[in-house]
Formats: C-alpha cells, sequence, structure tokens
C-alpha cells in the first residue's frame, strides 16, 4: 500500500479539518456556507459527517462570526471560522484586531483564545477589485495574531493541524488559484511548526523568497534560468508572523543576493518588512540591492487581459533574479 497520494490543496484543507474534529469535540466549523462546503469546497463533507451541531452556517456578517468566534474560543472550544473572501476580512477586523488579539495580554494571561480564521485572496479567477485582493501585510502588523500562508497542500493541512492546536489566533491565508491544483502528499500529513521555512529548491547564485502562489511561480523561474546556468534557491516562508528570518539569513550568506516576490501590490506589501529584515540583519551579506516583485499599486482589474497583465508572475521574478545580478533579458 502506498505511502503517498494524489489530492488537492482544498481537499487537504477539508481533511485537516476533520482529522481535528474526529480527535477534539471541542474543534468546530462556522462561517457562511461551510455545510455545503463553501464556494471551494474547504469543508466540503463535514456537515454530513459531524452534523449542523459543529458545521454551522451563519448569516453573511464577517464580524458576527468573528465575534462569536472568539467568545466561543474564550469559553474553552475551538473554532475554526471562514471568512470567505480576504477582502471582507475588513469586517470582522474590530473583533479580529482589538479582541482576539489582545485579550490574552489584557487579561493578564488569563484567557487563551485558541481559534483559526481562514481566509482565502488572490486573483486570477476575473473576480473583480472586491473578491481579489491580497492583504496579508495588513495581518502581520497586529501583536497577538499568528499568520501563515501555505503555498502546498501539505503545508496547507500540516499548517492548518498547527493552527488548531495553537492556544493563540491563527489566521490561515490561502489562495484560490492554488486550491485545485493536484499534488503528491503524504497518506498522513504531520502538522508543521508555525515559523518554520521551506527551502523549496537549493541554489548557490540568488535566493528567492516567495509567498504563496507566487513560491510556483519562483519555482518555475528557477527551472527556466538553471538552463542559463544560475541557480537559484527558493524559500517558502509558509508563517509571515513569527517569520523565520534565520533561514533566510543563512541562504542570503551563501548566495550574497535577494529577491522578494508576492502577489499582493508591492507597496506596503510583506516583501518590504522581509527585505529591512535582511538588510539590517545581513546588510554585509548582501552584493547587490535586494530587489522586489509585486503588483502595481492600483484595483485589481476584471477583464481577463488585464488582469494576466497585472499580475506577477515567472516572468517577473526571472527578471529580478537577473536584475540583482546585474544582467538583463
Amino acid at each position: 500500500m502506498s505511502d503517498t497520494h494524489e489530492t488537492t490543496y482544498a481537499a487537504a484543507v477539508a481533511g485537516a479539518i476533520g482529522d481535528a474534529m474526529r480527535v477534539d469535540p471541542t474543534v468546530f466549523v462556522i462561517g457562511e456556507d461551510v455545510t455545503a462546503g463553501g464556494p471551494f469546497t474547504t469543508t466540503a463533507g463535514l456537515a454530513d459527517e459531524f452534523g449542523i451541531e459543529r458545521v454551522l452556517d451563519t448569516p453573511i456578517s464577517e464580524a458576527t462570526i468573528c465575534g462569536i468566534a472568539v467568545g466561543a474560543a474564550q469559553s474553552g472550544l475551538r473554532p475554526v471560522l471562514e471568512i470567505m473572501y480576504i477582502d471582507f476580512i475588513t469586517l470582522a477586523l474590530d473583533q479580529l484586531v482589538n479582541q482576539a488579539a489582545k485579550a490574552h495580554f489584557m487579561s493578564g494571561g488569563q484567557l487563551t483564545v485558541p481559534m483559526v480564521l481562514r481566509t482565502q485572496g488572490g486573483a486570477g479567477h476575473r473576480s473583480g477589485a472586491q473578491h481579489s485582493q491580497s492583504m496579508e501585510s495588513w495581518l502581520t502588523h497586529v501583536p497577538g495574531l499568528s499568520v501563515v500562508m501555505p503555498s502546498r497542500a501539505v503545508d496547507a493541512a500540516g499548517l492548518l493541524a498547527s493552527a488548531i492546536a495553537d492556544p493563540g489566533p491563527v489566521v490561515v491565508v490561502e489562495n484560490k488559484t492554488l486550491y485545485f491544483r493536484k499534488e503528491t502528499v503524504p497518506v498522513h500529513i504531520e502538522p508543521v511548526p508555525i515559523g518554520k521555512a521551506a527551502i523549496l529548491r537549493p541554489g548557490r547564485d540568488v535566493t528567492v523568497v516567495a509567498l504563496s502562489r507566487l513560491v510556483h511561480e519562483a519555482l518555475a523561474a528557477a527551472e527556466d534560468l538553471a538552463a542559463e546556468g544560475i541557480e537559484v534557491e527558493v524559500i517558502d516562508p509558509r508563517t509571515l508572523v513569527p517569520l523565520d528570518l534565520e533561514t533566510i539569513l543563512e541562504s542570503v550568506g551563501r548566495t550574497n543576493r535577494l529577491v522578494v516576490a508576492h502577489e499582493a501590490v508591492q507597496h506596503g506589501g510583506f516583501g518590504a518588512e522581509i527585505a529591512a529584515a535582511v538588510q539590517h540583519a545581513g546588510f554585509d551579506d548582501l552584493d547587490a540591492p535586494i530587489e522586489r516583485v509585486g503588483a502595481p499599486f492600483q484595483p485589481i482589474p476584471v477583464s481577463p487581459a488585464l488582469e494576466d497583465a497585472y499580475l506577477p508572475g515567472a516572468a517577473e521574478v526571472r527578471a529580478a533574479v537577473l536584475a540583482t545580478l546585474g544582467r538583463s533579458g
């Protein structure tokens, strides 16, 4: 019997939630249309197995969903709530930022908030400016929140398992264009530690730190550049807060060059935080300016041609790698 099987990112998410619910009766799911699996099937089958007492549909009210989850978590339960699109996390920010993230600190450690907020971002589905944003950097600015951003099915399941077990609030930012990407994963996926990056491709010439969908674009660019004799090391941080800066700095110490890449708008994106941290702690190892890849500072267009032009991808990563090497083409 094989110890691996083919699955998708979405199925891995649903599987991880189901595994946690079977082991721990305090884990429950709450959100819009979660009994039907949601718009991307990430909760498919859970209501059939666990019933509507533990898989709770809600009205369209993100503040209410998050508020219920905060109260339930403080009362000893472990809610896994879904905000259907990250664009609408804005409606839940008071509950998430001022309640969930602050309760442990403001209670002198008497309260814990073991809740997971799952959401997804990213463009590529022609969903327009209000359903396609990448807003992870907003969340990384909030002390008291852990923020994870898996790019692969194995990490989506493994990080979700760790998030559900965590004593504090964790935001899991998924990507809608990755949901139905097929991958081969272990039958039994182990929890992935929060705060540990993964080196997905070793290299000697340039370090590329990429987030979410851009991990796959970076790997494609690295494969292309290898044919030209340029070896790119690709790192997926997996967790943004806490950030595994040590792994990134060790890589830059070997390659002496850094590119950071994400789908979010470049202006104010999390790549700027990575670049600043590496410049401060690893300045002596850098032989060239750090290059950043991100989207332009404008709303995301709904036109297929314009959205494709808007989104950064392998071509932009390739150009940034060549720029930090002082080359063009």
